[in-house]
């Protein structure tokens, strides 16, 4: 026997599986976790009118259908898949038979994948031993096994998450023509969620004209609410592990910088993890901001994660700009050339010209992480383009080299 197998057989079970003394309830702060209705803050107005939609199907008649928007993180997809739990319960006393299925179009973003996915979630509802391939089959064929399927539903309710990440229109005008056009005699909802307030104006005339649709926005959370919603899930922790400060400075740069709940919750998990780790006793403000800055080098990383190995030398060159001259952040297009030169050739790789990484600079300031300003320009000079990181160097730099 090797000395490794010696030490494994020293740990017993508790000491293999050990999960420390931090966590009570982990389930409370994962993602995507649909929580009771107490635990729901700051979204009664929102919930009143999902309801009011899906209030009619409970009765057995039509749903209304609703687009909502909404930054990230601000309740949407939680508050429609609990208000449509509570519709099928009370359609259910009242002898409805009532099916939702949730999609998220992230991944499922072709219509073939959305017809699977409701073929697969009614059928799971009404008739769990019917086999349907998962593979192999058109759209249409999906669609067939779901009308037939739907035969043995008063009302059907698809929520559509992330809806403007579909390739086309068709789910919405097979959904919202599927009655008139004699496929089913159930009747189909949709709730259609998008991060897009542009994109009602992406759908074409007849889809637009066939939902017949109602839309509203979920505006971001402040301080007081996040605070509230991290206090209803103070619970996934053991008693008395939370330093009193965290759970309120978590919600305050939670508010200060995206009023976003889902991040909020994801920070105060990792710093919990992080004192599990390190086999700490309380999960403390320093274990906070170091789950904070964890969390900002990953969102940076995946910003930055399909782009081209040049725009990960200008933004490297950026921030080397920025934090060598501290009491200075703006640079002009030359400066910032000068040193991703350098920083290609370093690398090995032949630098583009300047004038494409001018056009790749007005790139990132698209997309949030440069901004650029016009100079007046001086005595003798003309205007020109400065730029400066919209992230903290240090989170730059250390995501670029994650």
């Amino acid at each position: 026997m090797t000395d490794s197998d010696s030490d494994l057989s020293d740990f017993t079970d508790d000491d293999l599986f050990s999960t420390g003394n931090i966590f009570a309830r982990r389930e409370l702060l994962r993602v995507g976790h649909v929580p009771e209705r107490a635990r729901i803050v700051g979204r009664d107005d929102e919930m009143q009118r999902v309801g009011k939609a899906l209030g009619p199907a409970t009765q057995g008649g039509p749903p209304r259908n609703l687009i909502i928007y909404g930054k990230t993180g601000t309740g949407k997809s939680l508050v429609s898949r609990h208000v449509s739990r509570r519709a099928r319960d009370r359609a259910e006393e009242n002898g409805v038979r009532f099916v939702s299925v949730y999609i998220d179009c992230s991944d499922a973003d072709t219509e073939t994948r959305v017809a699977r996915r409701m073929a697969l979630g009614v059928r799971d509802e009404v008739d769990p031993s019917l086999h349907i391939p998962t593979s192999g089959l058109g759209a249409s064929e999906y669609y067939h096994y779901l009308w037939n399927l739907l035969e043995a539903v008063d009302v059907f309710v698809v929520i559509l998450d992330e809806i403007d990440k579909l390739r086309d229109d068709e789910v919405l005008m097979q959904l919202s023509r599927a009655e008139e056009s004699g496929k089913t005699d159930c009747y189909v909802g949709v709730i259609s969620i998008s991060n897009k307030i542009e994109y009602r104006e992406r759908l074409n005339e007849r889809v637009n004209s066939s939902l017949q649709d109602s839309e509203f926005v979920f505006h971001p959370y402040d301080a007081a609410q996040l605070k509230d919603i991290l206090e209803n899930r103070r619970d996934a922790f053991q008693a008395d592990v939370l330093e009193d400060s965290v759970i309120p400075k978590t919600a305050a740069l939670a508010a200060r910088e995206h009023g976003d709940a889902r991040k909020a919750i994801e920070i105060i998990y990792e710093a919990g993890a992080l004192a599990e780790g390190q086999g700490d006793a309380r999960v403390t403000e320093s274990h906070l901001e170091d789950a904070q800055r964890e969390a900002e080098v990953n969102r940076f990383q995946e910003l930055v994660a399909g782009s081209t190995p040049h725009v990960k030398y200008l933004l490297r060159s950026l921030a080397i700009l920025t934090q060598s001259r501290p009491t200075k952040d703006m640079f002009s297009t030359h400066d910032i050339y000068q040193r991703y030169k350098q920083q290609a050739e370093a690398e090995g790789s032949e630098p583009i010209t300047q004038d494409r990484v001018y056009r790749l600079l007005k790139e990132q300031t698209f997309l949030g992480v440069t901004e650029s300003h016009h100079t007046g320009g001086g005595r003798g000079q003309g205007s020109y383009l400065e730029h400066r990181l919209m992230r903290d160097p240090e989170i730059v730099l250390d995501a670029l080299d994650g």
